[in-house]
């Protein structure tokens, strides 16, 4: 697959708009232990919300022109209208400087420089907007801060604001480091993870279990402490050791496929029991498959979904009916109806991994 943006002819914010999108919704796909997925949903959220979420966040990321910081507030006040809760904050915090960047492409330069320039030139506005989308957002274990608190008008730059909260929270190391564990790791690992032959999905299941084993999860950390989010990462790196004793995230052995599958939603269960949601780890997931579906690493569902088709497609949930209060929410839908063949290969696999049933009693 080729890059999205390097040739000029192509439309890049039609492009840019598309990867928010295709992000958001492979990570959905993926067998991600702890978070929302099409597999388990969990922690009061439904998949309905983060899908909507994502179809109402794209447009606003891909605007040209658009300071980062205003992005940022416009996209967590969008999914408020659409999901009712905090669905994407974490996500909307990493893609809107990405989404920036890439929208920034007139010199040819990789992602990643332009990434930089963009960082380099974040002010206080950009620092204003985005406190007061964490204030809206409200994301869960959110305390004081004695320096640069999001409840008082920042007085430093956004950038600024973030490295001084990098050494606790990785979302906001990334502003500090130019997304060093976005483009280092995540990407690396989703890559090697392609090669090896696994779906899409698949990718953004090894990327996702990788930023668990690597760091404890701040999310975690923020509602339960540091010592439960250690614990936490300690058990997804135990796992992800056994995982690659065999052909995991990639290959074409069915068993082996079967047994990961099994693995990750055990562990999926233990943590939703506990109320333990790796929230971190999966954002950073999607600013690694947003990298990747820009590089043409990862492919693309329909886009934009085709009109005429609408009216012939009918919501297989009853709530979904609350959130299509547009029509882009409900081409949306239309796309998501659409990705059976993901849909179908994904769920064979986990039933076949999912433990026979013991046989019925006899009277």
């Amino acid at each position: 697959m080729s890059a999205l943006l390097p040739t000029p002819g192509q439309e890049c914010r039609v492009s840019v708009e598309e990867a928010v999108f295709t992000a958001c919704r492979l990570e959905l796909l993926a067998l991600k232990p702890g978070n929302v997925h099409i597999h388990a949903e969990g922690h009061g959220m439904s998949v309905t919300q983060f899908l909507d979420s994502a179809a109402a966040i794209a447009p606003i990321l891909a605007t040209p022109g658009r300071p980062v910081g205003e992005a940022i507030l416009r996209a967590v006040a969008a999914t408020r209208d659409v999901a009712g809760c905090n669905t994407n904050l974490g996500i909307v915090l990493l893609l809107a400087p990405l989404a920036a960047a890439a929208l920034c492409r007139d010199k040819g330069e990789p992602l990643r420089l332009r990434l930089a320039r963009v960082l380099d030139g974040l002010s206080v506005a950009d620092a204003a907007d985005a406190f007061a989308a964490i204030r809206l957002a409200l994301p869960a274990g959110l305390g004081e801060t004695p320096q640069h608190d999001v409840a008082e008008a920042p007085r430093i730059d956004l950038r600024a604001a973030m490295a001084a909260a990098a050494d606790r929270d990785l979302i906001a190391r990334q502003y500090a480091t130019a997304f060093a564990d976005v483009f280092t790791f995540g990407v690396a690992r989703g890559r090697s993870a392609l090669r090896r032959g696994a779906s899409a999905a698949e990718a953004a299941s090894a990327i996702h279990l990788g930023f668990m084993a690597l760091h404890p999860d701040t999310h975690i950390a923020r509602k339960h402490g540091a010592a439960v989010a250690e614990r936490v990462r300690d058990q997804a790196f135990r796992l992800e050791r056994r995982l690659a004793n065999g052909l995991v995230f990639g290959g074409t052995d069915s068993g082996h496929q079967a047994a990961t599958a099994r693995r990750l939603l055990a562990f999926d269960r233990a943590l939703k029991r506990r109320g333990l949601n790796p929230g971190t780890s999966a954002d950073l997931t999607v600013a690694c498959l947003f990298v990747l579906r820009l590089a043409g690493d990862l492919p693309a569902g329909p886009w934009p979904p085709e009109d005429i088709r609408r009216s012939l497609i009918e919501p297989t949930i009853t709530r979904d009916a609350q959130c299509l209060r547009s029509t882009r929410l409900w081409s949306a839908k239309l796309w998501w109806a659409t990705a059976t063949k993901s849909l179908t290969s994904i769920s064979s696999s986990v039933r076949a991994a999912a433990p026979p049933r013991p046989p019925s009693a006899r009277p």
